[in-house]
């Protein structure tokens, strides 16, 4: 059982109170470490040399014979009464140990039979000594003192604690793990009601508004998340007079722990009793908190989560009244978890009554669980020893009509927000009003946004009614129709000199030609004025269209004039506007091929 133990040196280890027996074979050392977990023991057995560790204790000797390991050594351990015996055997057997009753000198260092410690030079670095390593080798050669039992009389004076307030004493030899377990400094000499007012002035001084409004305004879907998560006694059967022990099942871990637990009966009196119901309470309440929280799956706070929360747990607290259960539980919840919102405290008040209305099965089941969350933390096992472990043997021989009682209660309880004295309602009045403020700046922000954007709106349709008042150019396909209008008329008498008429003279043909292509031109005067009159949308476009018209009237007018001239004498008429000529031959220009027709030709192309 050789180990190597690696601490801080700086760690305070407490000499456990120890005896030594022999007979010619073994020798016995009873060792007493209550508080303690029974699954960390380390021995160190090596010649004259023996070691012993279980944390916070440590026990070292120096044995006047010499001892082996040779696999007949045995050990037990008495949960009850934090007994360890262990049985090894001598090297050489017969021989007899002298001097076990000299316990100081059992202590002594081997090579000195003087408690005091080597003396150390710490100058002789000179102050330049590099640090150690964080993982050094424990120094076993430290200062031990012999263990004297506090007299009955100082235990008086003690002030209690624990399951039924029936512990004292238990921290004046813990004081190292007393700070990573409770709040409470020195519970041994401080008053209940000394407790009381320091856990009400440390929460007080430890609230955070900011925190608090955070959770109510910025985590609200994860705060309605968590409320509807639906936590495993809430699948049993909701009707309160169907309540039944038989629908809790355990587990096989939960089934041998209970194995584990020593049957015995607790002496309490009435006012003891009430205390412990009300214990029983606050330490479920904190349970079913960490269990929504967490939405079933412990973690690695659990541990802290449930001490914390709890007043019997963290500051050794007694209770008067349910409502005063009631309201530690609240005012803990927004101080200490990372989720502090009232609607989880009044959850938990429900689920909690839910237990009790389920039966005492249910609340052992609860207790099995917070049992194992503290037995795998340390230093939080020693709650276990305080309160978990005494409960989980105490529930299951009380009377179920006390339990449905509680339950009963419980469901009638009222807890409001001016009950837990943290000014949450002055809080959350200024938040609503801030709110307020800062929509109504917003609201006005988005009207000014409103106006601007309306005001360059209208910049904007004024600039495109300016551009639509400007006139359009004439579309050169009006005058392409005007073309082809005239043209279709001089093919047309272009036909009827085919047809026959070649025995009209040269003027009389012209003058007839000169008053058809007139008439041709009027007829197309009217086209762009009806398509005036359909498109109205823009006034003064038509204005410009039928100005265009009236001076292209003129021009055909000129035209057919000059066409007449023209044949007379025989030149070449050139239309002004259409650009497209028009040379007109008589007969006696023709080729004999020609039949004497006469021949229309139009240029499409400029003079």
């Amino acid at each position: 059982m050789h180990t190597s133990l690696c601490t801080s040196p700086y760690t305070t280890m407490i000499t456990p109170a120890f005896e030594l027996s022999q007979d010619a074979d073994f020798l016995t050392l009873v060792i007493r470490v209550p508080y303690t977990r029974t699954s960390e023991f380390d021995i160190y057995i090596q010649g004259e040399d023996f070691k012993f560790y279980a944390k916070p204790y440590f026990l070292r000797l120096t044995l006047p014979g010499r001892i082996v390991e040779d696999g007949r050594e045995k050990a037990s351990f008495d949960i009850d009464k934090g007994l360890f015996t262990l049985h090894v055997p001598k090297e050489t057997a017969g021989e007899h140990f002298e001097g076990l009753e000299m316990l100081t000198s059992l202590l002594a260092p081997k090579g000195s039979r003087s408690a005091k410690p080597l003396v150390e030079d710490t100058e002789a670095c000179g102050g330049g000594c590099e640090e150690e390593e964080e993982e050094e080798e424990f120094d076993w050669q430290i200062e031990q003192e012999v263990y004297t039992e506090t007299p009955a009389e100082t235990l008086k004076e003690y002030h209690k604690y624990g399951f039924g307030n029936l512990r004292s004493g238990v921290f004046a030899r813990l004081q190292e793990e007393l700070n990573e377990v409770i709040d409470l400094k020195d519970p041994d000499s401080t008053a209940p009601e000394l407790r009381r007012h320091n856990r009400l002035e440390a929460e007080t001084t430890i609230f955070c508004a900011d925190h608090y409004m955070v959770n109510l305004y910025e985590d609200e879907e994860e705060i309605r998340n968590l409320l509807k998560f639906k936590p495993w006694w809430r699948e049993l059967s909701p009707d309160p007079s169907a309540h039944s022990d038989t629908s809790i099942t355990f587990t096989e871990e939960e089934k041998e722990q209970m194995r584990k637990f020593t049957n015995c009966s607790y002496l309490l009196d009435k006012k003891a009793r009430f205390h412990v119901w009300l214990g029983l309470v606050d330490i479920i309440l904190a349970y079913v908190y960490d269990v929504r929280t967490t939405e079933g799956e412990h973690n690695v706070e659990s541990a802290w989560t449930i001490r914390k929360l709890s007043g019997t747990l963290s500051w050794l607290e007694t209770y008067h009244s349910v409502q005063d259960v009631l309201v530690s539980f609240g005012r803990r919840t927004l101080c200490y978890p990372l989720y502090r919102h009232f609607s989880l405290i009044t959850r938990a008040v429900k689920d909690v009554a839910c237990i009790f209305q389920s039966g005492k099965a249910c609340i052992l089941k609860c207790l099995l669980a917070i049992h194992k969350i503290f037995r795998e933390n340390d230093p939080a096992y020693i709650l276990n020893d305080l309160y978990i472990t005494d409960y989980c043997i105490w529930i299951q021989r009380v009377k179920s009509k006390h339990v449905l009682e509680l339950a009963e209660s419980l469901h009638n309880a009222k807890l409001q927000k001016n009950h837990l004295d943290l000014e949450l309602e002055i809080l959350e009045q200024a938040a609503e009003l801030a709110l307020k403020e800062e929509a109504d700046d917003e609201e006005e922000e988005e009207e000014e946004e409103e106006e601007e954007d309306s005001s360059s709106g209208s910049d904007s349709e004024d600039e495109e009614e300016s551009e639509e008042e400007q006139p359009e150019e004439t579309q050169p396909e009006e005058k392409m129709e005007n073309n082809q209008t005239g043209l279709r008329t001089l093919e047309t008498l272009a036909e009827r000199q085919r047809g026959g008429e070649e025995s009209r003279e040269p003027r009389r043909l012209i003058e007839e030609l000169g008053e058809r292509l007139e008439a041709g031109l009027t007829i197309q005067e009217d086209v762009p004025r009806e398509r005036h009159s359909i498109s109205s949308s823009n006034t003064e476009g038509e204005g410009e269209r039928k100005s265009e018209g009236d001076y292209y009237h003129q021009c055909a007018a000129e035209n057919v004039r000059d066409t007449t001239k023209a044949a007379a004498s025989r030149e070449l008429l050139d239309v002004c506007l259409q650009r497209n000529p028009l040379r007109i031959i008589s007969n006696d220009e023709l080729d004999s091929d020609d039949d004497g027709n006469l021949l229309l030709t139009v240029g499409k192309g400029g003079p």
